[in-house]
């Protein structure tokens, strides 16, 4: 008969704060076959009698056998599994925003006409694209700009330019889906996007700076680099195929 495996759960839950840490170390400890004795902090008083009790600094504590493991880092390491490093340089953001706006052209395009054909479906993914990662760095102007100004060479000099990109990125974004004023929006696309690949090369393969890029917004940890130059590299074919459309097909 195989012995019950117990595990002890200090975890807080609060009127108006319940730790998502402490949920996730009871579901782990869950899918590894633990009974979970869980017990709710519910007030700061009760916390930090506890923290001071057991000489611990934060909370959940699990303890197994009547040993602390720690925390929820501390339960993955216990149980074999990477610790979760929420400030480690990630491409994560980028490749689900390129994912999901390439899936979204082509449905886009075979509603509209119930093909795959390649050239509308490539428009369609950039001017998608355009327009979530400006989406992307308007929720929070204040955060984005303090990242792009590190090492973009306008916004270096003129704080403003930073604040005007997001905005100038999503007429771009809204100006390719829908065919208007393709004259300013090609010349907008081309000149940001210019300016960016240009700032990006500088900064990382010319000076060798170690940054993280505003691609999608401030405080991500999206490492400034080859990658990030699509974004900029994706605006100037697109302004470029736009005006030789315009006179040419």
């Amino acid at each position: 008969m195989t012995e019950e495996k117990k595990a002890v759960l200090y975890r807080m839950v609060m009127q108006n704060h319940i730790c998502p840490f402490g949920i996730k170390s009871k579901d782990l400890l869950k899918r590894e076959g633990y009974q979970i004795e869980d017990h709710h902090l519910t007030t700061r008083e009760e916390t930090d009698a506890f923290k001071a009790k057991h000489k611990v600094e934060t909370t959940p504590q699990t303890f197994i056998e009547g040993h602390k493991i720690g925390g929820y880092d501390d339960l993955r390491a216990y149980f074999g599994k990477e610790r979760k490093q929420t400030n480690k340089k990630t491409y994560q953001p980028v490749i689900a925003v390129f994912a999901m706006t390439f899936l979204m052209a082509i449905a886009s395009i075979w509603m509209m006409s119930n093909s795959f054909s390649l050239i509308p479906i490539a428009e369609m993914f950039i001017a998608y694209s355009m327009c979530v990662l400006a989406i992307l760095k308007l929720r929070d102007l204040f955060a984005f700009t303090n990242q792009f100004i590190t090492y973009d060479l306008i916004g270096m000099r003129y704080v403003p330019y930073a604040y005007f990109y997001p905005f100038a990125e999503a007429f771009v974004g809204i100006g390719m889906i829908a065919e208007v004023l393709t004259p300013v929006v090609s010349v907008i696309a081309i000149f940001i996007g210019s300016v960016g690949a240009l700032s990006v090369i500088k900064a990382v393969y010319i000076d060798k700076r170690d940054l993280k890029c505003a691609c999608v917004g401030g405080n991500s940890n999206v490492p400034l680099g080859f990658i990030s130059l699509t974004e900029n590299i994706m605006m100037v074919v697109m302004g470029v195929w736009m005006i030789f459309k315009l006179f040419y097909v």
